[in-house]
């Protein structure tokens, strides 16, 4: 098993390219990742999605909970 990391930690994680996921998120599968844009991007800055339970990405935004959760791993 996985050792848990604190939000940050697992922001660190998303900055070097890698998905992170809390053990208490109910639906399986689902994991959140950041993004860089590139040339052909809409966006200008780097910003976090989540791929839900059904596998559709979506933007994202940690909650208060997740953000002092202590049960993130890498996904």
């Amino acid at each position: 098993m996985e050792e848990n990391m604190n939000f940050g930690e697992a922001l660190e994680s998303m900055k070097e390219g890698r998905k992170v996921a809390r053990t208490g998120w109910n639906g399986r599968g689902q994991y959140a990742a950041m993004q860089t844009p590139d040339a052909h991007s809409k966006m200008q800055l780097p910003y976090c999605y989540l791929s839900n339970a059904q596998g559709k990405l979506i933007p994202w935004v940690p909650s208060q909970g997740d953000l002092f959760a202590e049960d993130w791993q890498l996904a």
